[in-house]
């Protein structure tokens, strides 16, 4: 991955939840406060913003900036947890203007632990962890099967990671939420998806989209 495609990445993360705004905030509605498709949406168009008036020396950066910026421009739980994933993910890579798909698979692991870190949450809590910690491990699965970027693994690597991403977003209709907001709820939380898991599909599909082209 270079930074042009770093850049893509966000890019296509912030059309997407532009997008699904709308679907976002219903799902939010019926567990939540109804405000995480309002929030990611203005969050990564600060993003994608952000990096257009900037010049990241590498790849790290790009994400260090990203994650910077969502936790100053995104509220409620959304923009630490989002925000921090992205700047362990910076912080994780090696200086450069370009990584290999090794390098993104350990940074985006590294993102995962500090969401974990930072929300306290495990896998059927019904959180965001609940489609991240299944796409790191699917992309990390891959990338063992396919190998590096010059057979196309950061590809297949991205492709396995959206596809688990899903699967676990759908995984989360039939679970009560342990955490956050919708914890309140209790056994009324069951039957719905979660929205946080829903947007963390929508980032790892634009991982997948950036990476096949």
């Amino acid at each position: 991955m270079d930074v042009a495609l770093a850049k893509a990445w966000l890019d296509a993360a912030a059309d997407a939840l532009a997008a699904r705004t709308e679907e976002l905030t219903s799902l939010d509605a019926a567990i939540g406060d109804s405000d995480h498709g309002v929030n990611m949406n203005r969050g990564f168009g600060a993003v994608r913003t952000a990096l257009a008036g900037a010049s990241p020396a590498g790849v790290g950066a790009v994400f260090t900036l990203a994650g910077t910026t969502l936790v100053s421009k995104v509220g409620g739980a959304s923009g630490p947890l989002y925000g921090s994933a992205f700047r362990a993910l910076g912080k994780a890579l090696p200086e450069g203007a370009e990584v290999d798909a090794a390098a993104l698979g350990t940074g985006l692991r590294a993102g995962l632990d500090a969401l974990v870190k930072l929300g306290g949450a495990a896998p059927g809590d019904k959180t965001i962890v609940d489609a991240y910690a299944p796409a790191v491990d699917a992309y990390d699965a891959a990338l063992r099967e396919h190998g590096g970027d010059g057979d196309g693994g950061l590809a297949a690597a991205a492709r396995a990671a959206a596809g688990a991403a899903a699967e676990g977003m759908r995984a989360t209709v039939p679970l009560q939420a342990r955490k956050g907001r919708a914890s309140y709820l209790g056994e009324r939380s069951i039957g719905h998806q979660d929205p946080g898991a829903t947007s963390t599909w929508l980032i790892f599909q634009a991982l997948a989209d950036a990476a096949a082209t």
